[in-house]
């Protein structure tokens, strides 16, 4: 024991820091290691949790759904608009992203993208006509989840805008999702001026029919490789579709060769996907929001299947708990401005975008993806440890996204409701920034985080659900 004494000191600390900070100041050797009680100490959410943990009803529900989500085959396989194809679209309905919202209640970008979607519709003639509209209860507004689709930040899907249509072939259910139009003023990020509307009107009188008839002539494209690919080419399939662009052109440019579409409009078409590195963006979404459905409504799950933010809220579904949303407070994004703005322009986080995390990809697949720190902040080692982190609340990996930098294991993914209040990790999103006025558009770009009120709200539901079965 005397011999004990005489050794030096190493320290393991748990918890509080400051005992950890006494003992640096004294000289001494010391490890943090974080940790805080389960539910940030909230007793009734705490027992809930307890309830749902090594609890076999639900480790058979989550391999259920997994498993449905690692074998979904996402295939691209046609363009149309979204009066034709979402379920239940009305005739005055305008989609937005996110949880339900009231025109009364909706961020700035939000409000800007939808008046733009009316003169886009030509309901009205001009913005305070447009406004009036909008604000009148004559148009009906619902989240784009809610009809089997979703769209990037404002997400606005109005009756004849052009739709991507991705199949699951496994289960032949089908997804949507809107074109990108690109970066600056563009409507998703509430931009609603003559240019944005012209270039709208051209994307659904010469893109969508060019497309169309490509896909056609393909037969479809498998999403899933081309989405793994991409991600072996320092994509992460969410904030960066550099890659992932490259290759859809690259497959679908011979087929629009073939097509009976006019040389001039050809041209047009190429020379616009190939300007836009985010054009991939808005399939990767459809993509995983057809793999990520394929897991919800199994009973007892506490699988997340869908994470998303109107600019005022954050919600999040459970395969588990059905259609009902978990919400809270959506937070400002802590990220890299363009010149001349700041964290003070910024509206909260916003948009669908966030189902790529839901799917395993985007912020899960940082590691795959070095380059996306110049655009997001932080460092390359920054990436593969958050990619390490949420391996900490995901139910297993996929092996169709595999990481180079990970010696090629697969992406974290199926968030777990259970592990995220019981670890305080929160799922990690890379996302864009929108002004929080209407008009301006992009902003800047970062990471956030999905805040952890929802988990904890989802896993006293489920908690309840299970103890009534």
């Amino acid at each position: 024991m005397q011999a004990l004494f005489q050794e030096k000191l190493h320290v393991l600390n748990v918890g509080l820091s400051s005992f950890a900070d006494s003992i640096t100041r004294a000289g001494g050797s010391v490890l943090q290691i974080e940790w805080a009680p389960p539910a940030q100490g909230q007793q009734e959410v705490g027992r809930a949790l307890a309830r749902l943990v090594n609890l076999l009803s639900i480790e058979t529900a989550n391999q259920t759904a997994f498993d449905a989500y690692q074998s979904a085959q996402p295939v691209l396989n046609g363009v149309g608009t979204a009066s034709q194809m979402l379920p239940n679209i009305a005739e005055r309905m305008i989609l937005h992203s996110g949880p339900p919202i009231a025109w009364k209640d909706m961020c700035g970008p939000m409000k800007g993208a939808i008046v733009g979607a009316i003169l886009y519709e030509g309901w009205a003639e001009n913005l305070t006509m447009a406004e009036a509209m909008a604000s009148s209860g004559d148009i009906a507004f619902e989240p784009c989840h809610h009809h089997n689709a979703v769209g990037p930040m404002a997400g606005i899907i109005s009756p004849s805008m052009p739709v991507w249509i991705v199949t699951n072939t496994t289960n032949g259910y089908q997804a949507f999702s809107n074109f990108n139009e690109g970066l600056g003023k563009a409507l998703r990020f509430g931009a609603n001026g003559p240019d944005v509307i012209t270039r709208l009107k051209w994307m659904g009188q010469v893109l969508a029919p060019a497309l169309r008839a490509s896909v056609e002539l393909l037969g479809g494209v498998d999403l899933k490789p081309m989405m793994a690919q991409a991600l072996h080419m320092g994509d992460e399939v969410h904030n960066r579709n550099a890659a992932a662009s490259s290759l859809f052109l690259k497959r679908l440019i011979s087929a629009l060769l073939k097509t009976r579409t006019p040389a001039a409009d050809i041209a047009a078409v190429v020379e616009f996907i190939a300007g836009n590195d985010h054009f991939f963006l808005n399939l990767s979404m459809a993509a995983c929001k057809a793999m990520t459905d394929a897991a919800h409504g199994v009973p007892g799950s506490s699988m997340v299947t869908a994470m998303a933010r109107n600019g005022v809220e954050f919600g999040i579904r459970v395969s588990g708990t059905g259609s009902r949303w978990f919400t809270t407070p959506a937070p400002v994004v802590d990220g890299l401005f363009f010149p001349g703005y700041s964290a003070a322009d910024a509206a909260p986080d916003l948009g669908d975008s966030a189902i790529t995390e839901t799917a395993g990809v985007g912020g899960f697949a940082m590691a795959a993806s070095p380059a996306i720190v110049k655009f997001v902040g932080g460092t390359p080692q920054d990436a593969i440890d958050n990619t390490m982190a949420m391996t900490h609340i995901t139910i297993g990996r996929n092996n169709a996204f595999t990481l180079p930098a990970l010696n090629f294991a697969g992406s974290p993914a199926g968030i777990d409701i259970r592990k995220v209040v019981d670890t305080g990790i929160q799922p990690i999103i890379n996302t864009g920034i929108a002004h929080r006025e209407a008009g301006v558009g992009q902003i800047g770009a970062g990471i956030t985080r999905a805040p952890l009120a929802c988990f904890t709200q989802a896993v006293s539901a489920l908690a309840k659900l299970v103890s009534a079965t």
